[in-house]
């Protein structure tokens, strides 16, 4: 059970099923500005613009619908995501690293004894 723990929260994984999910969100919000868009270009038949209100209303139906799955990925999936990420592999202390702090502490040394090797 630790290993699949590990393999959900250390890996990529989380990151990929939220982008797949706001990409085809998205995807659907283009392809009704698309139909909106070319609805409003004149018809070849009676080259009159067409008013069409039912395509933006779909666009706007379909921008409300994007804005409230993005809300509900944020704070039902990623939002409780960090927070388990933060609990169960907690990031490093701010400050020097530790290889660098080693490396300081030889130079401090070496110019203490007076550059004397």
């Amino acid at each position: 059970m630790t290993g699949f723990k590990n393999f959900l929260l250390r890996g990529n994984l989380i990151e990929i099923a939220v982008a797949f999910i706001i990409a085809g969100a998205f995807g659907v919000v283009v392809t009704k500005f698309t139909e909106w868009l070319t609805g409003l270009m004149p018809d070849s038949a009676n080259s009159v613009f067409g008013t069409d209100r039912q395509s933006f209303g779909a666009f706007l139906n379909a921008v409300i619908a994007f804005v409230i799955l993005a809300a509900v990925v944020y704070f039902l999936v990623v939002l409780p995501y960090t927070k388990a990420k933060e609990r169960f592999f907690p990031s490093e202390a701010e400050g020097t690293p530790a290889d660098i702090a080693l490396l300081q502490e030889i130079r401090d040394l070496l110019a203490t004894r007076g550059g004397n090797v």
